[in-house]
């Protein structure tokens, strides 16, 4: 199974920046998107099927143009589930379920703390979703959760680790969430592989930090640890250009 994570920071913008043939030709069996910005009736969702996809669910936020996340698929899922049953989550678009045979994939867009008021609410929901993954994990035990974290983990994660020490995503508090998070039985499926630093997913459109790869790496799909011994293969695919993120992918036996 070939899993792609995408934040496209505009399901629509993306499209028509080339998304439908870009994920034609990277073929993966399941699609996790974040911050689609829309509702699904202001898409075209035959152009979705076309593309290979019959199977699609969207979990768009409240609040039109915000947030929200979706999955494609190539097979149909067993089991959707449309959130997690806290409301202040739901009510964003951050949650969205996909279960397979013997596997589950989650689409995730964990907040921002782009203000004081926003942090906290980020910590907040950083706490909630540990406990509902805690809980989730003793009945859905195959669980791969595919997003934007919005956090780098460590230092290797960001091209300048000492300026931005002070900033929400490389934060004290942040990284030790999610240092935490992983501890609790989920691997970092691209640092199972590949340990090289100035590896991003995601650049500011700020001072050309594109193209001078100044990034973070807050994408990822972190696999549970009772799938360590099938996992294949994960990169990050910075060629791709839809947004100002880039995918990240998985490969699970």
């Amino acid at each position: 199974m070939k899993i792609i994570s995408y934040n496209v920071n505009g399901i629509r913008a993306a499209i028509r920046k080339g998304f439908l043939d870009w994920v034609q030709q990277a073929d993966p069996d399941v699609v996790c998107l974040q911050e689609i910005k829309a509702q699904p009736e202001q898409l075209n969702l035959e152009d979705f099927e076309e593309a290979g996809y019959p199977y699609h669910y969207w979990h768009p936020a409240e609040k039109k143009g915000y947030s929200g996340v979706a999955i494609l698929s190539k097979t149909e899922p067993e089991n959707v589930i449309y959130g997690s049953g806290i409301d202040y989550m739901d009510h964003e678009g951050r949650i969205l379920r996909a279960d397979f045979q013997d596997v589950s994939v989650m689409s995730l867009y964990l907040p921002s703390g782009t203000s004081s008021k926003r942090l906290q609410h980020k910590f907040r929901f950083m706490d909630d979703f540990q406990d509902y993954i805690d809980n989730l994990k003793e009945s859905v035990p195959n669980l791969i959760i595919c997003g934007d974290y919005n956090i780098c983990h460590q230092a290797i994660d960001i091209h300048d680790p000492v300026r931005l020490k002070t900033v929400s995503g490389f934060l004290p508090e942040e990284r030790a969430w999610i240092d935490g998070f992983m501890k609790s039985g989920f691997i970092d499926s691209f640092r199972h592989f590949n340990e090289e630093p100035h590896q991003y997913s995601w650049w500011s459109y700020r001072a050309n930090a594109r193209n001078n790869n100044k990034g973070w790496r807050i994408d990822y799909n972190l696999v549970a640890e009772p799938l360590k011994e099938r996992l294949q293969r994960a990169v990050i695919l910075p060629d791709a250009m839809h947004s100002d993120h880039c995918p990240v992918l998985v490969e699970i036996d």
